[in-house]
């Protein structure tokens, strides 16, 4: 998801970041224009982007607010032409499953919306009074008043389908989770938002706008699919499934450049420090490096962080993840009856994750053919 979209800041505490799509709406909304014999004029249409970037904004501003004074407060928000996909910070522990207050969460974006129309509509009844608001085109770059208003009925309009990732899909997903296991509740709504996102793509025959929606609505859905399996991955799966056993540990009276040799000889980037078979620091290979740069030779003693966090075999991955998130750390030792057994790096959990999702899905696959 990051590789596909910019950062833009931060709101309210809210990391913004916005999907590469977004470029392709300007080419669209030229495309489109043109279609129409409309003149094309290259800030109007930059202006228009800029209108429906800004509605979007509010919208997923709305969902945040909501969510933070439920208790469900968002790491990021990844802002599409058609509304917005949200990251929540998974080093919080899960909340207990409330499907009101989901719904709740998922209203509030279109209400912002609505109200964002109403106080256009009034400013242009009043700013311009032989404005016409019910004119077709609705939304045009040539009248950038008359597209604020609805840009923002048809953003708050659309998203009320029950097509999710889109707010009636979420409160559709709500509904569900009261008698399903949150993953299974969102995997069954992403199911039912890409038969609508089809069904956009195909009335794109009569209709070019609407195959531009299906198409976004359609990338918004895997986007949160992925992100289910993600989440599937993170509850089901156990430490004792991905660690490390076969792992290289150093000593603190080892020197850097010893340890820089084990290094070299193994794929770690970082690792235990062991003492009388008591775990007492970790280090990572980059610190062993900017070190032997910096100050020269050492031991592993003076470099060692010494602030770890230590897991049980049988914790999940969500568990380890955690850990990892909440100290920004980048190792977790995994021990059994206070004994070494194996580690969990960053790396590895991110590999493991990966190859798990993968897994699943050909399982899945296998079972359905």
């Amino acid at each position: 998801m990051r590789s596909s979209s910019i950062p833009a800041g931060r709101l309210f505490g809210v990391e913004i970041r916005i999907h590469l799509s977004f470029l392709l709406l300007l080419f669209f909304i030229g495309v489109s224009q043109k279609a129409t014999h409309v003149v094309i004029n290259p800030w109007r249409v930059a202006a228009l982007v800029a209108i429906i970037f800004g509605s979007v904004v509010l919208h997923e501003l709305g969902h945040a607010l909501v969510g933070r004074h439920s208790g469900v407060p968002p790491r990021a928000i990844v802002l599409l032409p058609i509304g917005g996909v949200t990251i929540f910070d998974e080093s919080q522990p899960a909340l207990p499953a409330n499907w009101k207050r989901d719904a709740w969460i998922a209203a509030a974006g279109p209400a912002v919306n609505f109200i964002t129309a109403g106080v256009a509509a009034v400013f242009v009844s009043v700013a311009m009074p032989h404005a016409n608001l019910w004119t077709n085109p609705y939304v045009s770059s040539g009248n950038l008043p008359h597209s604020l208003v609805w840009a923002n009925l048809w953003l708050g309009a659309f998203n009320l389908l029950p097509a999710y990732p889109m707010d009636g899909g979420r409160v559709l997903r709500a509904v569900f989770s009261r008698t399903m296991e949150p993953v299974a509740a969102t995997r069954r709504a992403v199911s039912i938002g890409r038969g609508f996102a089809i069904a956009f793509m195909a009335a794109g025959l009569v209709d070019l706008w609407l195959s531009f929606i299906g198409v976004f609505l359609f990338l918004a859905a895997q986007m949160e699919d992925r992100a289910a399996v993600f989440q599937e991955v993170l509850q089901a799966v156990r430490l004792e499934d991905i660690m490390l056993t076969d792992f290289t540990m150093l000593s603190p009276a080892d020197t850097l450049e010893d340890a820089l040799y084990k290094a070299v000889h193994c794929l770690q980037d970082d690792f235990p420090v062991i003492r009388g078979g008591d775990m007492v620091g970790v280090v990572s290979k980059q610190t062993i490096l900017q070190t032997l740069r910096s100050e020269g030779n050492g031991y592993v003693q003076a470099v060692m962080n010494r602030i770890f966090e230590v897991a049980q075999k049988t914790e999940s991955l969500s568990s380890a993840f955690r850990k990892l998130s909440a100290r920004n750390l980048s190792i977790i030792p995994v021990v059994e009856n206070q004994q070494l057994v194996g580690i969990v790096t960053l790396q590895n959990l991110m590999h493991s994750m990966a190859l798990l999702a993968e897994t699943r899905k050909l399982r899945k696959a296998a079972m359905e053919s």
